[in-house]
């Protein structure tokens, strides 16, 4: 997901690599995603995984995919076009020793989207964090959705400004929290079975 500011320190929070300390992307093509709110995000959709695969469709430097390795899960897809957080990335991940359980994928969102779907690749959890406030980008979070290849206990995570305004829903996966932080607000969509279910 996105990346820290300049000069700011990225860290894993909890799990199995606690406290290490990562590295940020320079420059304005990614937006700062604080510990604070990471570690809120954690909690509100784990914090810890018995494995499981997650897609990071805007990876900054990685530090979110990175984390949910560190909580459990056990595969990683990281989406970035950027190449100073592409280098970013692959230095986070050598040093967290998690070689063979990422994949990084250098192309923009929309075109590895649908190279995914081509592909079948089944996701538990999916991370959408656009570095600008375009409510186009979270269209994505629909066509995984509809394409079925996230999984029916299945989680969806958007990060996004106060300013963007996301649908109630992504094909069967209903908005079941939201919380609040600042000028970001995360929103948590899961999985529903009919029409009948409710959130929870």
């Amino acid at each position: 997901m996105s990346a820290k500011q300049e000069g700011e320190k990225m860290r894993i929070i909890s799990g199995e690599r606690r406290g290490l300390q990562l590295k940020s992307s320079s420059g304005t093509g990614t937006r700062p995603t604080s510990d604070k709110v990471k570690e809120s995000v954690f909690n509100m959709i784990g914090p810890y995984f018995d494995g499981g695969r997650v897609l990071d469709l805007f990876a900054g430097s990685g530090g979110l995919a990175l984390e949910a390795l560190s909580r459990g899960m056990d595969h990683a897809v990281l989406i970035e076009k950027d190449r100073r957080a592409q280098a970013a990335i692959l230095e986070n991940v050598a040093k967290c020793r998690y070689d063979d359980r990422v994949e990084l994928i250098r192309a923009d969102a929309r075109q590895a989207v649908r190279r995914i779907i081509s592909n079948g690749e089944p996701f538990d959890m999916v991370f959408l964090d656009p570095p600008y406030a375009r409510d186009t980008y979270y269209k994505l979070a629909g066509e995984l959705a509809e394409s079925g290849l996230v999984g029916s206990g299945g989680t969806i995570v958007c990060e996004h400004d106060r300013s963007v305004t996301l649908p109630d829903s992504f094909g069967d996966f209903r908005k079941d929290k939201e919380s609040v932080y600042g000028g970001t607000v995360i929103s948590i969509y899961r999985h529903v079975a009919g029409e009948g279910e409710t959130n929870g």
